[in-house]
């Protein structure tokens, strides 16, 4: 009975997480915002967007819609947590160009869509389209590993390989 408790060894959670838009992919040390490119949010890469489609780069749960539209926070079913965070100073747009298609609370399925952006009215409006895709809770992940690939295909491309610590 204690060996249920004490004597299982918990094996790490594996989850892959896929391209939330379709575009090139960049490192993130290239976008150019500080806050993204020095890690300050945590880990991750970037995303110039070619169509304004998110979808969800993980099962899991839809955490925050930031009330701008502007970006969407994720806990996946591995317990990863995701920030997609569409341009760069488009919180200044008020959530002009932007529109959520999931609230807080709700559970998605990778590949569903999350928001759909103006990309003309944000190039126009915004610094940049760039769009980090970030690990916000890194203390609870042992291992990412971030794709060579260069093209991403919404729902499709894997972006990471997560290895969490906790199972």
């Amino acid at each position: 009975m204690f060996k249920k408790w004490f004597g299982k060894k918990e094996k790490p959670i594996h989850e892959d997480v896929v391209a939330p838009l379709a575009g090139t992919i960049k490192p993130l040390e290239e976008v150019p915002d500080p806050v993204f490119s020095q890690k300050m949010m945590g880990d991750g890469i970037a995303i110039e967007p070619t169509e304004g489609e998110v979808v969800a780069p993980v099962n899991g749960e839809v955490v925050q819609v930031f009330p701008t539209k502007h970006a969407v926070g994720l806990r996946s079913e591995a317990g990863v947590e995701l920030l997609i965070h569409v341009g760069l100073e488009t919180v200044s747009m008020n959530g002009e160009g932007f529109t959520a298609h999931v609230a807080a609370g709700d559970r998605v399925k990778a590949g569903q869509r999350l928001l759909t952006v103006d990309l003309d009215l944000v190039k126009q409006k915004a610094k940049s389209t760039i769009t980090p895709i970030i690990v916000t809770n890194g203390d609870a992940v042992a291992s990412l590993q971030k794709t060579s690939e260069t093209k991403a295909t919404k729902g499709e491309t894997v972006i990471f390989h997560i290895e969490t610590n906790n199972a």
